[in-house]
């Protein structure tokens, strides 16, 4: 696509389902007994790969308009797939499912795109596989075989804060015989602890660091509101912030503690930000708020490792921010990124050096200076099949004097198909 617009950005808008959150709703919805509802549920590519994979174990999901109606078959009622389980380019959902399965009565394979294939799959085999659990894989890489069996609890310290490594071992925990204590080195994205703590409250116990699974309690069917992912308004936050002139309205968006990153990030930078909270209804485990951003004068900051799971999805716009920031900001403690749908460390230096962007490679992350001006050295630019680079090179262009091509744009559609159709509404 070729595009440049200078123009200031306003208004009001909301953006879809939380990622994270819709796909667990489908996980927890298809092993709960009785029929869960879920509002706002994200229909992109990643979440609908998760859906189809419980479509293909037996799990009959009713796609409505604004709802998606799930009728539970218990944790032992799936049944075994008559073909590979695709996962599309859903690290997510690999890995969640993953776990799923370790526990059940039957084997399944699991494949996915090319890209998928190439990310590793040892940091949840690996755990899981002191549990009993039992694999064959490619090289630590899908296709992987998974051989269902029984699994004792453990005790686990995850080495690296991960919210998908510990979200499959809980999965596999509630199938398992005996507790299992997983402690986390730091704090990660914790909506699979809130979502199993709404579906079956005895299963789940939280202190500090620690979760304690009690496996052999019921999942019961709920109704569940997903509100608006924070890392897809996050590209409006920086937008916002970055683009002179602008005021942006992003509506009902999830403000879990352990995903606001980009929040503190922004304030630490100076940026103009109202959070007004909304009241929580009964069916809603996820706080939210509706959150305005003006363009703001923005200071460098530096982050590190023990920040980094409140916003790792976001690294590629902080670093969006640091270029134009009043001085040199720093990141590191980010190499997780190096094993998402592209090594997003090395495609953030390799893009925005054609941008004309001051910006050092770490093996972990990010030196920037943003006090230079942009010396636009390409307008060819590429988005390495990765949905947040796409939107994150978009929304650089807006500040381009010159149109740019952003390669294999359609990548969006993995968790936020009508991006483009915002950014008109906000631009009108």
């Amino acid at each position: 696509m070729a595009e440049q617009d200078r123009t200031k950005l306003t208004g009001r808008i909301t953006v879809p389902g939380d990622k994270s959150i819709s796909h667990r709703s489908i996980i927890f919805a298809a092993i709960s007994t009785g029929v869960t509802t879920i509002d706002n549920f994200l229909k992109s590519a990643d979440c609908l790969s998760t859906m189809q994979a419980f479509k293909d174990l037996g799990v009959k999901i009713d796609e409505q308009k604004s709802q998606v109606l799930v009728k539970g078959v218990g944790l032992k009622g799936l049944t075994q797939s008559s073909q590979p389980l695709d996962m599309g380019n859903s690290g997510t959902s690999t890995r969640l499912i993953t776990g799923l399965l370790a526990g059940q009565d039957f084997a399944s394979t699991l494949v996915g795109d090319a890209s998928l294939s190439k990310r590793p799959m040892a940091r949840v085999t690996d755990p899981l596989s002191q549990m009993g659990a039992n694999f064959t894989s490619t090289e630590n890489h899908l296709p992987l075989m998974v051989f269902g069996r029984p699994l004792h609890g453990f005790n686990y310290r995850l080495p690296v804060a991960s919210a998908q490594v510990k979200s499959a071992i809980i999965l596999a925990a509630l199938q398992a015989t005996g507790e299992t204590v997983i402690e986390e080195p730091t704090a990660s994205r914790d909506h699979t602890e809130r979502m199993l703590a709404t579906f079956s409250p005895a299963s789940i116990d939280r202190h500090g660091h620690q979760i304690i699974i009690h496996p052999g309690h019921p999942l019961t069917a709920q109704h569940v509101t997903v509100p608006g992912d924070i890392s897809s308004a996050a590209f409006w936050l920086v937008a916002g912030a970055i683009v002179p002139g602008s005021a942006i309205t992003i509506e009902n968006v999830g403000i879990n503690q352990t995903r606001t990153g980009i929040l503190s990030v922004l304030k630490k930078m100076g940026a103009q930000l109202t959070i007004q909270e909304r009241t929580q209804a009964n069916n809603e485990t996820e706080p939210a708020a509706d959150i305005t951003v003006t363009a703001s004068k923005l200071q460098p900051f530096t982050i590190g490792a023990e920040e980094i799971p409140a916003l790792v999805d976001e690294v590629p716009l902080l670093a969006l921010l640091a270029a134009r920031a009043d001085g040199i900001s720093r990141i590191t403690g980010a190499e997780e990124l190096r094993f998402k749908e592209s090594d997003r460390l090395a495609v953030v230096a390799e893009e925005f050096r054609k941008l004309g962007i001051a910006i050092e490679e770490l093996p972990d992350g990010f030196v920037i200076d943003g006090r230079q001006n942009w010396q636009l050295h390409s307008t060819d630019l590429d988005s390495h099949h990765d949905h947040r680079i796409a939107m994150t090179l978009k929304i650089a262009s807006l500040l381009l004097s010159k149109p740019v091509t952003i390669r294999d744009f359609d990548a969006v559609n993995i968790s936020y198909p009508s991006f483009l159709a915002d950014l008109q509404r906000l631009r009108s």
